[in-house]
């Protein structure tokens, strides 16, 4: 074939001259009309010159068959559909998007920049894990269940592969974060930290310990992870640390990894009250960082006692910035949010009502004779106020026969004063940053908070641990630190065809609530988007990529060497789904 035009030799029936036969249309213009007309022809050189000659009229043909014999021409081959196999077909749509999002972002040069096996076991099971997560052994099992095996060149790895693999990403931690760090930090900028736990399982492992459970699984062996961010969320680094470890001991860790390994010499360290009490401020005054973090609730009571916080304050508005001797050098920046405050009242009451219920009904058994004794019933009683925290509210007559109380009202008022208001410590100038962007700052502490949810829910299932030696467990939550940095992306990307809000609207009021915009509202009202198509939550478009499927076809009789892969044809959805992470669906 030469330019598309296929090549005949000698044929009695056409013509004794060799050349390159074609598809020509030809039209005729007459009286206002076109007159089309669809030839077959053949191109032919004689005397050195290049001739053309009909062989027949095609103008008859349906317009169909004309296009398969111009492609026919052009060199394609056709068989006819009944005569293909199908050997085998796996879900393919959504593990090509995701892979094709992490090669993408660089996320395999990130993981190491030369190319190797390990690499490609690790980067299987960080696409993995975002799919669908699962024990190693599961994991391994399922990477012939999809395309991504056969797609990365991992097919048939066993565990014991995967556990080397990941063995190999341990010894890399530190340079893959250091990478993370020049990509998204930057002196002077905001770093955000946060602690975790999350559950081990068996007791071998010697970093699981018995500590403060953020799960509510008290009295279990667990262990407890920082985790570094950037300002919009981003993952940086992860360390790992005995599960009886108290949040501010992590933070020379933290302050280590910033100025040591990453090269940081200022940034601004924003924690919450619990990791950044005033003995570890003081370590950061010494390095010369600058924080935002928050005060307690008694540090609160105190300022408002000493008349450094003046409710009045906050009669026309809801922010205000103070000083107080006790703080020096810093700035105090306090909010009062209403609905913040009339949350808190709701709950406060709430919990009165159910303690006083509860105190009513041991004072009916003290009664009725069924409870005798002050030390049983105080015992009973103390159950009570332990569970709802609300000794503080309540005056209690505890005798032999008899139980009394009432609500001590001057402390409810005195606390009420101060619902919705939250005070900010910040080391920041002002000039650096204002009073409302130190509260914007503070709030982006939520980015933080969602990164350990998603990693802690069955979307990331970085629980429970099943790994004994410390390395693995580094390496396990390292690599699902890397899944949610992926994650991370491919949720932004997608916000379209989510429910997630696309472009939240920036509060000129930073205390006031947040707000979503009206087209993530409409969306979560109608469970569509503006065309009217479902909307979907991450799990579930993962779900619909999955249906655009690989299939292994082969001709009937022909060698299994002969088979060939294709694609199914995306749907619409699945199409734009690859166009937003800037992906071609054909090219899957």
């Amino acid at each position: 074939m030469v330019d598309g035009r296929a090549w005949i030799g000698d044929d009695p029936g056409m013509s004794t001259r060799g050349g390159a036969v074609h598809v020509a249309v030809t039209r005729r213009h007459y009286k206002d009309r076109v007159y089309e007309t669809t030839l077959l022809r053949r191109s032919y050189r004689e005397g050195g010159k290049v001739r053309t000659e009909t062989v027949g009229n095609l103008s008859h043909l349906p317009a169909e068959l004309i296009g398969l014999i111009r492609r026919g021409l052009a060199g394609e081959r056709f068989v006819p559909a009944s005569g293909l196999e199908v050997r085998r077909s796996v879900p393919h749509g959504h593990a090509a998007a995701v892979l094709g999002s992490a090669r993408g972002l660089g996320l395999d040069r990130l993981i190491d920049p030369r190319h190797s096996r390990e690499r490609d076991l690790v980067l299987g099971m960080v696409v993995a894990r975002v799919l669908a997560p699962a024990s190693k052994l599961a994991t391994a099992r399922g990477l012939d269940a999809t395309s991504l095996g056969a797609t990365l060149g991992i097919s048939g790895a066993s565990e014991d592969d995967l556990y080397a693999a990941l063995d190999w990403l341990g010894e890399r931690q530190e340079r893959i974060e250091k990478r993370l760090a020049e990509r998204h930090l930057a002196s002077g900028r905001s770093v955000y930290v946060d602690l975790s736990s999350s559950v081990v399982t068996g007791r071998h492992n010697s970093l699981a310990a018995i500590g403060y459970s953020r799960d509510g699984r008290q009295g279990t062996l667990q262990i407890e992870y920082a985790l570094l961010t950037d300002a919009d969320g981003r993952p940086v680094a992860v360390s790992v640390v005995p599960g009886n470890t108290g949040d501010p001991a992590t933070v020379p860790a933290t302050l280590a990894t910033l100025r040591e390994r990453f090269g940081l010499a200022s940034v601004v360290l924003v924690g919450d009250r619990g990791m950044l009490t005033s003995a570890r401020i003081e370590t950061l005054r010494q390095v010369g960082f600058h924080w935002v973090s928050a005060l307690r609730g008694p540090a609160i009571a105190r300022l408002a006692a000493d008349g450094a916080l003046q409710l009045g304050l906050f009669d026309e508005r809801d922010l205000a910035e103070i000083s107080h001797p006790d703080f020096p050098g810093e700035r105090l920046v306090v909010c009062r949010n209403p609905a913040l405050a009339a949350e808190r009242a709701r709950k406060r009451e709430d919990l009165l009502a159910a303690t006083e219920a509860a105190l009513a009904r041991i004072a009916a058994r003290v009664e009725a004779g069924r409870l005798r004794g002050a030390a049983r019933i105080g015992v009973a009683v103390g159950r009570v106020v332990d569970r709802h925290k609300m000794a503080k509210h309540v005056t209690l007559e505890i005798l032999d026969d008899r139980l009394t109380f009432s609500r001590r009202d001057e402390a409810i008022a005195a606390e009420a004063a101060l619902d919705g208001l939250y005070v900010l410590r910040a080391s920041v100038p002002a000039d650096r940053l204002s009073a409302p962007d130190v509260v914007r700052a503070y709030k982006r502490l939520a980015q933080v908070e969602r990164a350990f949810r998603t990693l802690k829910s069955p979307d990331l299932a970085i629980r429970p641990l099943h790994h004994w030696t410390p390395g693995r467990v580094w390496a396990h939550v390292f690599l699902c630190l890397l899944a949610y940095y992926l994650r991370w992306y491919l949720e932004r990307a997608w916000a379209p065809l989510l429910f997630r809000d696309e472009a939240p609207p920036m509060a000129a009021d930073p205390v006031a609530p947040a707000r979503r915009s009206s087209s993530a509202l409409a969306k979560a009202s109608h469970h569509a988007l503006p065309d009217g198509t479902p909307a979907h939550s991450f799990k579930t478009l993962l779900a619909e990529l999955a249906t655009l499927t690989r299939n292994t076809v082969v001709l009937p009789g022909a060698p299994d060497e002969s088979a060939f892969d294709i694609a199914a044809t995306p749907t619409p959805l699945q199409a734009r789904a690859f166009v937003l992470l800037g992906l071609s669906p054909t090219g899957t």
